[in-house]
């Protein structure tokens, strides 16, 4: 081929190419032409509408089980529609709109706006919560009507055995102004970012650091109609601890059935560790009404009512010990040296102070000879008036603190009560008043000032029947995770022979003859226990007793203390049953059913 000719080709190509790339590249520059130049106000506004959102991740809360591993705070997953107040003008139209799609209740409607008015964290509100899976069929279907609704899902609190040891276990509620205060006090407002519920009771409360869980977020970029663009960065969430009780549930359910309707409290504790393995406070109520707030209708039900079951009895509840503290009293009189074996007195029905008018025993005509043991088997009254005379009322104080009383038992659980131990110097500064012998008579027999808590009375049945073992009342199994700010509880420092006789006069209280001989009747196991009938109100001179002609929220409260197996003991419990009556007839029976349940295979499935 002729040289010049291959070269005319070459050097045509050439050109062309060079053309051609010449061409791509003033296409370029006119089309960064026109966008840095023509376009520049366009493209600057959409950069600036762009931006970086931090997103909070909520922690999947810890749930509640009981030692054999039951639920008692489970999560769940519930849909929910969701809008931002602040695009929303027409509420009203909004919700008729809807109403054709999903039904939005009158109920629903307060809740948002309860919501709303205490709402801090989250930009939306639920306007309807707990959708059906038909109800989010159909309104999937429907979306593109509400560009201003969201459905949501989101793990949800629930308690599934409802009533069921509510005061114990707790609920939680929505974040409010006050618990702001706190989390910022306590350096926890980060951590709560997305979060709309916080424990408020109980150990929902209580462990509230254990159970939440921490935060986490993602960093996303957003257009200006707040679509993601991309996730750019994402940081898990730390799911909270579960929890683990020292509640046996099945025999919790024993225990409350077996109070029926009536009102009260017991509790259940392991005399050889601490813990509480039946937690009853009754009436009860249902914890999930509280989860996204109480309604109007069922706020007044339960805050209202005169059974007051909102009120934990256990640790809150403060009531006259009644004849249950004669064991106490018997340990402070044998440790100071008074009245020891064999002393006895001839009880002749009352005790004078003074010669002023006699305080009565229950029995009228007496019990006749009296030692400290037969004392407390019979419950004798006459033998402890005199006994806590004797003593004065400093020495007996002293005594009965170190079983717990008067003071906080250290459970981990909030707002404990200490019950009350009275003197000269707290009536003065309360009623201005002097103190009497007599107070100090019937503060003996567990009338008169002194308060206690059903706790307090499990944990001073525990002390006597284990004497050289330190416990401290808990919930969560594992105590070496215990949130408890002290351990009131020692030693006691009382010597053999004291508890040796306190013991025998509380094993034959379930004996012949005894004021609950009929609990220990046919029992596989040897019951030490106390009964006590506590009075409401003073009886005029020579005025009997009599339940039928009283109001019955006025009648004796019936109390019942007591340990098993009484040679090995394993097991303490207290019961107080409001306006019941006889300690032993009504409370003594409620306990039986749970020591039969723990002790042997009688009640168990």
């Amino acid at each position: 081929m002729d040289k010049y000719y291959v070269k005319f080709i070459l050097t045509n190509r050439l050109k062309f190419m060079l053309n051609f790339f010449m061409l791509i590249f003033l296409l370029i520059i006119a089309r960064f032409f026109y966008i840095q130049i023509l376009q520049h106000q366009y493209y600057e506004t959409q950069a600036n509408s762009n931006s970086i959102k931090l997103l909070p991740i909520t922690p999947s809360r810890g749930m509640i089980f009981d030692r054999n591993g039951v639920i008692l705070a489970e999560n769940y997953l519930s849909y929910n529609l969701e809008i931002n107040p602040k695009k929303i003008t027409d509420l009203e139209g909004l919700v008729n709109q809807l109403n054709n799609v999903v039904f939005i209740s009158s109920d629903d409607i307060t809740k948002y706006k309860r919501i709303l008015k205490d709402k801090e964290f989250s930009e939306t509100i639920p306007i309807k919560s707990d959708l059906t899976i038909e109800e989010v069929a159909i309104f999937s279907a429907n979306k593109y009507r509400f560009e201003n609704i969201d459905l949501t899902e989101k793990l949800k609190r629930g308690y599934p055995l409802g009533a069921l040891g509510s005061h114990f276990i707790g609920y939680i509620n929505r974040i409010n102004k006050n618990d702001l205060i706190s989390l910022e006090k306590n350096n926890q407002l980060s951590n709560y970012r997305g979060t709309d519920h916080i424990g408020k009771s109980g150990v929902e409360y209580q462990y509230e650091s254990k159970i939440h869980g921490k935060s986490g977020y993602k960093k996303i970029e957003v257009n200006a109609t707040g679509n993601t663009i991309t996730t750019l960065e994402k940081f898990p969430s730390v799911e909270g601890s579960n929890l683990y009780l020292t509640i046996d549930i099945e025999m919790q359910e024993i225990a409350e059935k077996a109070f029926a309707n009536k009102r009260g409290a017991l509790v259940a504790i392991n005399v050889q560790n601490g813990e509480i393995l039946t937690y009853v406070s009754m009436p009860n109520f249902d914890p999930n009404l509280f989860i996204d707030g109480i309604n109007h209708h069922d706020w007044d039900r339960l805050n209202n009512s005169k059974d007051k079951p909102l009120l934990d009895r256990v640790i809150n509840g403060l009531y006259p010990p009644g004849s249950t503290i004669k064991p106490f009293v018997a340990v402070a009189g044998l440790e100071n040296q008074l009245r020891l074996p064999p002393y006895s007195i001839n009880d002749p029905g009352y005790y004078s102070v003074n010669n002023s008018r006699p305080f009565r025993d229950w029995k009228r005509d007496g019990h006749g000879a009296v030692d400290i043991i037969k004392a407390i088997a019979v419950s004798c009254d006459t033998f402890f008036y005199g006994l806590a005379v004797e003593l004065g009322i400093p020495k007996l104080n002293e005594a009965l603190k170190t079983f717990g009383f008067g003071q906080k038992t250290g459970i981990d659980l909030p707002n404990e009560k200490s019950g009350l131990l009275a003197d000269a110097q707290w009536k003065k500064e309360r009623f201005n008043q002097k103190w009497y012998v007599g107070e100090t008579a019937i503060t003996g027999i567990g009338q008169g000032f002194t308060q206690v808590t059903p706790l307090q009375l499990a944990l001073a049945t525990a002390r006597i029947s284990s004497p050289n073992t330190p416990i401290t009342p808990h919930l969560l199994l594992n105590s070496q995770q215990l949130q408890q700010g002290f351990n009131i509880t020692s030693p006691l420092a009382i010597s053999e022979k004291t508890i040796a006789w306190v013991k025998e006069g509380m094993e034959n209280v379930t004996e012949d003859g005894g004021t609950a001989a009929f609990v220990g009747n046919n029992s596989k196991y040897k019951i030490a226990a106390k009964t006590g009938t506590a009075q409401l109100f003073g009886l005029k001179k020579g005025e009997v007793y009599n339940e039928n002609l009283i109001d019955e929220r006025l009648r004796d409260h019936a109390l019942f203390i007591a340990y098993a197996p009484a040679d090995q003991p394993k097991i303490a419990i207290a019961v107080i049953v409001e306006n019941g009556g006889h300690g032993g007839s009504v409370a003594g029976p409620i306990a039986k059913k749970i020591f039969d349940y723990y002790l042997t295979s009688e009640l168990k499935p």
